[in-house]
């Protein structure tokens, strides 16, 4: 199974930046901020002008935190650009600067869970770590446990099984890549491509006739549309916009409902992405 999904990645694997020989440790990691719940496609062009500005750690530490998130733009999830900042910040001064290279040590880094963490270890610094993100789950559910979906996450159990799957430590890191990248593309949630599969031969949810998920199932997401989280976005858009500081009469008009607009405004000041700088007036972060 292995060698099978290396060679198939080798051959079918997609060519992105953060595969390409040179790409630094800090790109692993500000794309893998950047990739969180957020499709490959919106991530590249957003990536490239990111690092750009900020090639290093130092550069982004050196830079107002609002810069972050207003380069952030429509990437979703706005915290993830704070997060990062701060982690420029502690890496330029725990770090020397440097990405840390130990798992533990980039755990250590503000916004960084297990999968960031091991993968910029194992993308970057070639380190023997499993990475485990949901489109390993869905392979590892399916060709080993012939399950139809990888049902709600754990850490310490979706670790153990990657782990017993790891090959030699020169093979786990194109293994790792392997096995997300046919998650991706071919052992999709919705019209797994079977016949295009390397390892279909061997997959036991297939030998058993693809049964139905009987077990429990993945938290859906509330809808966007209306949501709170909307109301936020649209906070965001207009204070990334602005060239100055937005007045509390400029963000009414932003957004219909009057209620959840300052659940908005209260749940992005709470979290540091915006700040109150006078009695009526809002601006990101200095």
């Amino acid at each position: 199974m292995q060698q099978e999904i290396i060679d198939w990645f080798e051959a079918e694997g997609r060519d992105l930046p953060w595969r390409q020989p040179g790409f630094t440790p800090w790109g692993s990691l500000v794309s893998e901020f950047m990739l969180q719940q957020t499709p490959v496609a919106r991530v590249i062009p957003k990536l490239e002008e990111f690092l750009q500005r900020w090639p290093t750690p130092a550069a982004l530490a050196a830079s107002p935190s609002g810069d972050a998130v207003r380069a952030w733009a429509n990437l979703g999830y706005p915290r993830r650009a704070l997060w990062l900042h701060q982690c420029a910040v502690t890496i330029v001064e725990k770090f020397k600067g440097e990405v840390p290279r130990d798992v533990e040590d980039l755990l250590s880094l503000p916004g960084v869970g297990p999968y960031t963490a091991r993968a910029v270890a194992v993308f970057a610094f070639g380190a023997h770590e499993p990475v485990v993100d949901t489109n390993i789950r869905r392979v590892i559910a399916r060709h080993n446990q012939g399950n139809a979906d990888q049902g709600p996450p754990s850490t310490q159990r979706d670790l153990e099984a990657m782990t017993a799957l790891l090959p030699s430590p020169e093979k786990s890191p194109a293994f790792n890549a392997g096995i997300m990248e046919l998650g991706a593309l071919v052992c999709t949630a919705r019209n797994p491509r079977c016949d295009v599969c390397p390892i279909a031969h061997t997959c036991a949810w297939k030998k058993a006739g693809y049964p139905e998920h009987v077990g429990p199932k993945k938290t859906v997401q509330k809808k966007y549309e209306g949501s709170d989280r909307q109301a936020r976005g649209a906070v965001m858009a207009l204070l990334r916009q602005a060239q100055h500081t937005v007045s509390s009469e400029e963000l009414q008009a932003c957004w219909p409902d009057h209620a959840q607009l300052g659940r908005a405004i209260t749940g992005l000041l709470q979290d540091g992405l915006i700040e109150l700088v006078a009695d009526d007036s809002y601006q990101l972060p200095a």
